[in-house]
């Protein structure tokens, strides 16, 4: 569980970076690169939810 919560650690900063960038600036390639970080979080937080739910138990 801990190589997911780096991981989602390491992908936020990437996505942010980018959101900043198309909402500022109005970079149409960065907010292609914040949609696809995004996604990727998400999955990887569906991870953590269902590892975290499991732990609990």
């Amino acid at each position: 569980m801990k190589e997911l919560i780096e991981k989602i650690k390491a992908a936020y900063p990437e996505f942010v970076a980018n959101a900043d960038a198309q909402a500022e600036k109005g970079t149409k390639a960065a907010g292609l690169r914040a949609r696809k970080a995004a996604l990727e979080m998400i999955k990887d937080l569906k991870e953590f939810r269902k590892l975290s739910v499991e732990a609990g138990k």
